[in-house]
């Protein structure tokens, strides 16, 4: 059973900065795309900030130059390091994963379950 547990939501000051980690457990066999996606009240669920095997981070223009993905490989985590926040950026954020659980399955998304980013102006 693959699973997505989130880590470090919480409250804090417009100015602050929070870090998000997204550890993936159980059988996989392969892991691509990890991202991260963020959904406010009343708003569509919104891609925030993305990382694939071999490619370049890519971001959402609002969090660009403060908004930093990571990805430990060897851990299957992946990190979203959220600086200079404002009020815009509460939400609650999800981590997704591309996963392959065996060499004959085809990849498909995975969701954590989520985690609360409350910044007060």
């Amino acid at each position: 059973q693959v699973q997505l547990v989130e880590s470090g939501g919480g409250l804090v000051q417009a100015g602050g900065s929070l870090r998000l980690s997204c550890a993936v457990s159980g059988s996989i066999f392969s892991i691509t795309d990890m991202n991260w996606y963020r959904q406010a009240p009343g708003n569509e669920r919104e891609l925030v900030a993305g990382t694939s095997l071999g490619g370049s981070p890519k971001y959402v223009d609002s969090v660009k130059g403060r908004f930093t993905i990571s990805r430990d490989s060897a851990k299957n985590t992946v990190y979203l390091q959220m600086n200079s926040l404002k009020a815009e950026d509460t939400a609650v954020y999800y981590c997704n994963a591309k996963i392959r659980v065996s060499p004959s399955t085809f990849r498909r998304d995975y969701w954590g379950q989520g985690t609360q980013v409350t910044v007060s102006s």
